[in-house]
């Protein structure tokens, strides 16, 4: 059975896709370059949009991007105009999304605690065979 979409939910993924389009092929501001576009949020009257986009040089270069992208915002919504019909375009508001940085941060930290605890158990395990070994030395002597 084929999954249902709401209205809002179709028009939020077309914005996101053309929007991903336009920065890529269409703005030539060069703080743009290298971003993603993770997700977009739109309000029931359609009249605001929150992007929320991510980058290959990670937090250093947001406030730079970001100037980029409200410049561009204007030249954005036309364009959304041109290709998306639906009655009102929405201002676009542009926000930096941690998420993927967080998640690699965890699961960094993740990583590190199962190492740890493998080397724990390792260290464990081997002090029972010394332990082990002793206890049957004495009961042999």
């Amino acid at each position: 059975m084929p999954k249902e979409y709401s209205r809002s939910q179709r028009v939020v993924e077309q914005i996101r896709r053309e929007l991903a389009e336009l920065i890529r092929l269409e703005v030539k501001d060069p703080r743009v370059g290298f971003i993603t576009l993770t997700d977009v949020e739109i309000t029931p009257d359609y009249a605001h949009a929150k992007v929320f986009f991510t980058n290959m040089t990670g937090e250093a270069d947001v406030p730079e991007i970001l100037q980029g992208l409200r410049r561009a915002s204007g030249f954005l919504r036309r364009e959304l105009g041109r290709r998306i019909r639906i009655h009102t375009i929405p201002e676009l508001h542009f926000h930096y999304d941690r998420s993927v940085e967080e998640g690699s941060r965890l699961s960094q930290l993740i990583d590190e605690v199962v190492k740890e605890d493998e080397a724990r158990q390792q260290d464990e395990a081997h002090g029972e065979d010394v332990a082990g070994k002793d206890d049957d030395a004495r009961s042999r002597g």
